[in-house]
């Protein structure tokens, strides 16, 4: 790990260059520049989530930690590259003083030329993320509703300052019970005439999850809360019966539908990790999310 205290973006990324010309391994192989600005709490977590997505999507971790409350403005960096971090490169950034009120100075000399630009907010995020010094830079912008302790208002906040580009977790979170629904209704269905959707409480994710099956189905919507983790069942009132999907633990839910016998199905909860990995696959806008999420009734 390389070390500078009161330093600046130019002289960091002149560091990257030279370590990267010391191992031998040109940076010719990023694919793009990930912004993450995030707090003393949050930012280890979301360091380590990123590293560990670098090993599918090679790209320049910058996560930046304003300190505002410093008394002497200057930034201070912590730099690795390769290594255990694969074939990445990060650079944390504490942005001590007025600095920290100016994260772009410092994030603009370290962005990858003619490389796309992500910016993710692990913690407290903007309400307008493309409005933002860090992210009028970047085409994607990932939120975390779940960190507000009202998922409504997280969520009201989300669908007031979205454009495309936008996305947040708590709708990747969703992904895997919308790719098992979607697989059912490849085959004929009857009508769906009301959806009850279970889950954790205060999570925002059971809330787009519900909302996504209304919207699509065009049906009427009860969202039942309890204490489990995340969504723990969908159940669809049909004409002919009761389909319902029920988490049975960690890894595995249990489909049941009208006439046909139980099924297994894999549903294992997701790591951070995995999370910005399936955001960092696509790089154009997530157009299903921005519908569900301009189309919220809150």
């Amino acid at each position: 790990m390389i070390r500078l205290e009161n330093t600046s973006g130019g002289a960091v990324a002149a560091a990257i260059s030279a370590e990267r010309r010391r191992i031998g391994s040109p940076a010719t192989g990023m694919v793009l520049t990930l912004l993450i600005l995030a707090d003393e709490d949050t930012q280890a977590d979301a360091t380590d989530a990123a590293v560990a997505t670098a090993h599918q999507h090679p790209m320049r971790i910058i996560t930046l930690i304003p300190r505002p409350d410093a008394r002497h403005t200057k930034l201070d960096a912590e730099i690795r590259v390769g290594g255990d971090d694969g074939p990445g490169e990060v650079a944390i950034l504490r942005l001590r003083g007025e600095l920290a009120n100016y994260p772009n100075s410092v994030a603009v000399p370290l962005l990858l030329p003619d490389t796309p630009v992500v910016a993710y907010w692990p913690g407290d995020s903007p309400a307008a993320p493309s409005e933002s010094l860090i992210g009028r830079h970047a085409q994607r912008r990932i939120t975390d509703a779940s960190n507000f302790s009202d998922p409504y208002e997280a969520l009201r906040i989300r669908k007031t300052g979205y454009i495309p580009g936008d996305s947040d977790l708590a709708w990747a979170r969703c992904t895997q019970w919308r790719s098992v629904l979607a697989a059912i209704f490849d085959a004929p269905m009857s009508n769906v005439y009301n959806i009850r959707v279970s889950g954790e409480r205060n999570n925002p994710s059971v809330i787009l999850m519900g909302a996504w099956l209304s919207q699509s189905l065009g049906a009427s919507l009860e969202t039942i809360w309890d204490d489990t983790i995340a969504i723990s069942a969908v159940e669809l009132d049909m004409d002919d019966g009761v389909l319902s999907i029920t988490r049975v633990d960690q890894k595995t839910a249990t489909i049941r539908r009208p006439g046909l016998a139980d099924q297994q199905v894999s549903l294992p909860h997701r790591s951070t990790s995995a999370l910005i990995a399936e955001e960092l696959r696509r790089l154009d806008p997530d157009d299903m999310y921005g519908l569900v999420i301009s189309k919220l009734d809150l």
